[in-house]
């Protein structure tokens, strides 16, 4: 059973090797003390700053991971949503974003972006079947090529997913 729950400063050992697995699985490069410095302290750099990061657990590991950042008192950011190879095709993707847009929308926010490079394929198609749409600037993510976002009031959802149990 995959369980999802808020993360705690404990988990950032286990963050950081499932983020750096799947960077590096993907030929991208992970930034420790740089753009993936946020993951150091999980706590400080996202609850403190109104926004949550959890992580999907599987017979006790990490396996998933998912984070929003208020941008703006209307606008959010995805971040930081990272897969293990074990829990992919599952459906636990689609139920995630499902999940998180939805929070977003409880919390007021009306818009979510996020960033994201184009050897995430699947991960973008993700993102488009949400209702995310490409915008023509460019990312502030040095190892990011595209960018997108959905109006939170748009999205709707879908009734067939299986919810994630929460622990």
């Amino acid at each position: 059973m995959v369980t999802v729950r808020a993360a705690r400063d404990a988990d950032s050992p286990a963050v950081l090797a499932l983020v750096t697995g799947v960077l590096t699985e993907y030929s991208m490069c992970p930034d420790p003390t740089g753009e993936d410095a946020d993951l150091s302290s999980l706590e400080a750099s996202y609850a403190a700053r109104g926004g949550w990061f959890e992580v999907l657990e599987e017979d006790g590991q990490i396996l998933g991971t998912v984070a929003v950042l208020p941008l703006s008192e209307r606008d959010c950011q995805l971040r930081k949503m990272y897969f293990h190879p074990s829990l992919r095709g599952r459906g636990l993707g689609r139920a995630l974003l499902d999940r998180t847009l939805r929070r977003a929308q409880a919390a007021g926010f009306g818009t979510m972006r996020l960033e994201t490079a184009s050897e995430l394929v699947e991960a973008i198609g993700l993102y488009r079947s949400a209702g995310f749409r490409e915008l023509a600037e460019r990312p502030g993510v040095s190892r990011c090529d595209r960018a997108f976002s959905v109006v939170l009031s748009e999205y709707t959802g879908r009734p067939d997913l299986s919810t994630l149990e929460e622990s």
